[in-house]
């Protein structure tokens, strides 16, 4: 059951300084004109819009405001719309990063939806063979404009190109092994960390229950094993870093995956600190213990967003059809 509220409140959940009130209905939008199928990803720009990523080929993007209502909505058609990544360039201008895993597009377009730029295929570039399974599910922009494409469920590399789309070079790749730094299994997600005195890129290896951490150049730096925690993509917000968890699983078992969904978040010394949804956590001895659902509010949780008030956006594929939660914070 949730957390007790106060009456006439939302449900409460999470931990610490990270507790929120939960409201599964904040999306105002009419699903009979605007359905979605997997709600994927959500950002927000420099104008406190709301980016929401589906992959219902009727509506790729829905804009709304903070308080849910509908402000816009487009498409470009891709039934695999999967990966959304928000880039402010030197000029103040903003462009929206999106991935569709089945085409194998990677695209830069406006906020309203006009198409700038479209990478390479990377067996179009020298990047991969003919034969190289190609799926990119995510990107993310360094501060020199270069591109990083995550190939979660391709094959498992980090493809970086400059910001003319020219191909520059890889790293990660596929194992199988677990804590095997800067190799994956599943390099589900990508950002840019800016928290430390240098930029990083860190991925996630969604299978494995990791977060790996680059130079700019690919040059692995750290990896952080969370147990139990199957995680889309790293966002970072502030000194924090949010991830949503789609279940909780040991690698490659999959007994684990009625476990499901809340949001994890970890401090600047990469430890966890709040677990929305999940349980509390706990250090035994300066290790993580298995982290799983607790208070069944969400099902499977594919990315957080953090507006600029740190409330958080919840996004859910498999799930019903279901529009993000908000989650209002109030510690």
């Amino acid at each position: 059951m949730l957390a007790a509220a106060v009456p006439g409140k939302l449900p409460l959940i999470g931990h610490g300084n990270h507790r929120y009130r939960v409201d599964v209905h904040w999306s105002k939008a009419d699903p009979a004109k605007y359905p979605v199928r997997d709600c994927h990803e959500m950002v927000q720009d420099s104008g406190k819009r709301l980016f929401l990523l589906t992959n219902h080929k009727q509506n790729n993007v829905l804009i709304y405001d903070t308080g849910g209502q509908l402000i816009d909505a487009w498409t470009l058609g891709f039934a695999g719309a999967h990966g959304l990544s928000l880039h402010r360039e030197p000029n103040g201008k903003e462009f929206l990063y999106i991935t569709d895993t089945g085409t194998g597009r990677v695209v830069k377009t406006t906020l309203t939806g006009e198409i700038q730029m479209e990478l390479p295929h990377p067996a179009k570039c020298g990047a991969y063979g003919e034969h190289d399974v190609y799926s990119p599910t995510e990107t993310a922009v360094g501060p020199n404009g270069d591109i990083y494409v995550a190939d979660g469920y391709g094959s498992q590399w980090i493809l970086r190109f400059d910001r003319t789309g020219k191909y520059l070079g890889k790293f990660g790749g596929k194992s199988s092994q677990p804590i095997n730094k800067g190799k994956f299994l599943q390099a589900h997600g990508v950002a840019i960390d800016t928290r430390g005195p240098e930029p990083l890129v860190v991925c996630t290896a969604r299978i494995r229950n990791e977060l790996h951490w680059f130079s700019l150049d690919g040059v692995h730096q750290r990896t952080v094993y969370l147990p139990g925690a199957y995680m889309s993509r790293p966002v970072i917000a502030g000194p924090f870093l949010y991830s949503a968890v789609c279940f909780g699983m040991f690698p490659n078992d999959f007994r684990m995956w009625q476990n499901r969904g809340f949001v994890t978040i970890l401090d600047g010394k990469d430890r966890v600190v709040s677990n929305p949804g999940g349980h509390a956590p706990e250090y035994k001895e300066g290790k993580l213990q298995i982290l799983l659902q607790d208070q069944p509010v969400f099902k499977n949780c594919h990315d957080v967003c953090v507006d600029t008030q740190g409330d958080l956006y919840v996004c859910q594929w498999a799930s019903g059809q279901v529009y993000p939660y908000k989650l209002h914070r109030e510690g």
